[in-house]
């Protein structure tokens, strides 16, 4: 391997926005995750709705309004007789 090209590599503190930390190795000395092992849904089994800027309810209220224009049930004019 070449002198001088590749990065130092540190043992890491990794902290989860639920309290949970834990060390590992990166070329980074601190790491800050949103989600880890302990909260993800897939291993605890639990449904959590990681909810940003209030982008569910929205989605809910356009729904629940029946303002979505594609789901508007739009009537076609009868074709014109000559």
């Amino acid at each position: 391997m070449k002198d001088g090209i590749h990065p130092k590599y540190f043992e890491t503190q990794v902290s989860c926005g639920c309290g949970n930390s834990f060390k590992t190795r990166s070329t980074r000395k601190e790491l800050k995750v949103d989600i880890c092992n302990v909260c993800h849904p897939f291993y605890t089994g639990k449904l959590k709705f990681v909810d940003t800027a209030g982008r569910i309810e929205k989605f809910q209220n356009k729904f629940a309004a029946g303002t979505y224009a594609s789901l508007a049930n739009q009537k076609k004019p009868a074709p014109k007789k000559k």
